[in-house]
């Protein structure tokens, strides 16, 4: 919940993301336990992000806001991956992995995980026929330069 101050009288539910850069990570000791706290350079949620007409978000690392409250804890942090964006270097898209549950893995059989279906992009691309492909017969040959052929020992 999003409160502006202590008389709002109409909070809204709703997420707000906060991007930024990791510049410091600190370990604050308290004896009977630690805490990881990651000191970052916040990009301005105003001027400094917006999201494109494919819904992809995008970062301008050269609007920085938030100074007198650098500080996160690092439990409340995701990693995210910033690409710099090829028709404006200016701006960075944000690209994200959903998170990993490890727990469920050590338990099932099935260690296969595309993931990046669940980008909104990458999930509407025809994925279905690479999973139709036998790999048995697949030769894989690049066509753009001169390769090395490498015999297989096992199979000499």
């Amino acid at each position: 919940m999003q409160i502006a101050s202590a008389k709002d009288q109409k909070p809204v539910f709703g997420e707000l993301c906060f991007y930024g850069i990791i510049n410091e990570i600190w370990d604050l000791d308290y004896t009977m336990f630690r805490i990881p706290v990651f000191k970052c350079d916040w990009i301005d949620n105003k001027n400094g992000i917006k999201v494109d007409d494919l819904g992809f978000t995008l970062v301008d690392f050269n609007k920085i806001a938030h100074k007198s409250d650098p500080f996160i804890l690092a439990s409340q942090a995701k990693q995210v991956f910033y690409v710099q964006d090829q028709l404006d270097p200016r701006w960075s898209v944000v690209l994200s992995t959903p998170q990993k549950d490890f727990l469920d893995k050590e338990r099932s059989d099935d260690l296969v995980d595309n993931s990046i279906e669940h980008h909104p992009f990458i999930g509407t691309l025809p994925v279905e026929a690479f999973d139709a492909m036998d790999d048995s017969d697949a030769i894989c040959i690049r066509g753009d330069c001169e390769g090395i052929w490498i015999e297989n020992k096992s199979s000499v």
